[in-house]
């Protein structure tokens, strides 16, 4: 039923849930499970304002190798192929560009991000994914 399954992930303890849960899933039906860390960058950011921009970019993990160690950090992922992935860009678009190159069967993320202040800025990135995919989406709380 779901041969691979997306989870973006921002570290924040939303993403953590919600790798823990794409993996008992994965492992389930033998699923490959992708983990994708999203970086923004100043183009993403667009019209902001330079101070806001800057304030945002500092809100974000500057290294997204160490974003998905810190979500995998303790967690088994014995029985699980996993795939790790680190892309630059507006996170709800380059998800939703992952679904459709990859052929994601399912997307698992989290309910909430890492800051509310991203939310102030971009709204929610679980709503615009959900808004605008075909595909099943599962949000973890």
């Amino acid at each position: 039923m779901f041969a691979k399954i997306l989870v973006p992930t921002d570290g924040s303890e939303y993403s953590r849930r919600a790798l823990l849960t794409a993996l008992e899933i994965g492992k389930k039906f033998n699923a490959e499970v992708i983990l994708l860390n999203v970086l923004m960058t100043p183009e993403a950011l667009g019209y902001l304002l330079t101070e806001d921009a800057t304030v945002m970019q500092q809100q974000f993990n500057p290294n997204g190798e160490a974003t998905l160690a810190a979500t995998t950090k303790n967690v088994d992922l014995e029985g699980v192929r996993l795939t790790c992935r680190v892309k630059p860009g507006y996170p709800a678009l380059v998800i939703l560009e992952e679904i459709v190159s990859e052929g994601i069967d399912l997307v698992v993320m989290g309910y909430r991000g890492y800051t509310s202040l991203a939310g102030t800025f971009m709204g929610s990135v679980s709503q615009k994914v959900l808004a605008k995919t075909s595909r099943p989406v599962l949000l973890i709380k």
